[in-house]
């Protein structure tokens, strides 16, 4: 599968070594780059998107966010979109592997192997690296992978390890996969949508009402996200990212959670939403403490998926985020 909105552009990659040791070859990542690069390569911005994301989110899900003029600004800057390894929007991935099955990755793999893309475009520092959900815990692992290399790290609605509540969630759209067959996709995300949408959201939008067919309108737009999502992804992808992100946890090999907060470098902000019934604003509070983070939240009826809506409240997280990694940046030249 590729992106309906753009063409994309791939990079080759002869191989890549996994968190687990196993090695893959002859790899495609694939991505979007908008903005051009300055001459001192510095102005680079990676955005890494969600679970069933694509890599064109200035085309698609973040087009109030990324652009000319807007928070991330592409007069400015020079904004890179992967997408992520395991994905089926243009990077390797489970259809790459008809016969065999696709190995277990992890969201460190996933930050390592979009660095290697940063590299090829001759990057060594990067201004922002952000994402929400699965594309926080990526963005995350990139600041800790690549210390010192990252002025500013935003993460939207993640936490520093996946949460047995999370882990819960996921559980329960594997076993759709496994048990209903070709519907199993469509039912794990209907799964996913009351997780990712608010109980104030959806008795607003809902409450009881019924449709013509008598049903409750509730169950019929659960229905068609799920047809939907059918439509354009891969049930094989779907899982390997479920999977990515119950590896999460930023504290492994590296001392603990706690440790590996502690060790990190730069401006970062941690930004929770009051109602994620996925990632409580508690559990994002609680990591940016450890971290010294700074801690913003997104007011929204929307629930976890208000990291990909309320765009003016997201913009104005990702200018101060620049705006203070800038300052930082001055005060250590005058220094």
């Amino acid at each position: 599968m590729s992106s309906i909105n753009r063409p994309l552009r791939t990079l080759h990659i002869p191989s890549f070594t996994l968190e687990s040791d196993e090695v893959l070859r002859d790899l495609t990542q694939a991505y979007h780059l908008d903005g051009a690069l300055n001459t001192g390569r510095d102005n680079l911005i990676v955005v890494f998107h969600a679970l069933t994301g694509s890599p064109d989110a200035a085309g698609d899900w973040w087009t109030r966010v990324i652009g000319p003029g807007l928070a991330l600004d592409t007069t400015r800057y020079a904004v890179l979109v992967p997408n992520l390894l395991g994905s089926c929007y243009g990077s390797s991935g489970p259809s790459d592997y008809p016969d065999r099955r696709f190995p277990r990755i992890t969201p460190r793999d996933q930050a390592r192997f979009a660095a290697q893309l940063v590299a090829s475009l001759g990057v060594c520092d990067v201004a922002l690296v952000t994402g929400g959900s699965l594309g926080g815990m990526v963005a995350l692992e990139w600041t800790a992978t690549f210390s010192g290399r990252t002025r500013a790290t935003a993460v939207l609605a993640a936490p520093a390890a996946h949460t047995a509540h999370a882990i819960a969630w996921n559980a329960v759209q594997r076993a759709c996969l496994d048990a209903a067959g070709d519907a199993g996709l469509a039912l794990a995300r209907q799964i996913s949508m009351i997780a990712f949408r608010s109980e104030r959201e959806f008795e607003a939008r809902f409450g009881r009402t019924v449709s013509s067919d008598g049903r409750f309108t509730v169950e019929t737009y659960l229905e068609h996200q799920g047809r939907k999502l059918d439509a354009r992804f891969s049930a094989a992808s779907y899982r390997t990212l479920l999977d990515a992100m119950d590896a999460h946890d930023i504290g492994r090999g590296r001392g603990g959670v706690t440790h590996a907060l502690r060790a990190l470098q730069g401006t970062v902000y941690a930004v929770g939403i009051p109602g994620d019934q996925l990632y409580s604003a508690d559990v994002v509070r609680q990591w940016a403490a450890l971290a010294g983070a700074e801690y913003r939240e997104i007011c929204s009826t929307f629930g976890h998926d208000a990291f990909l809506l309320e765009h003016e409240q997201v913009g104005a997280i990702l200018r101060e985020a620049l705006q203070r990694a800038a300052l930082a940046d001055s005060t250590r030249d005058v220094a």
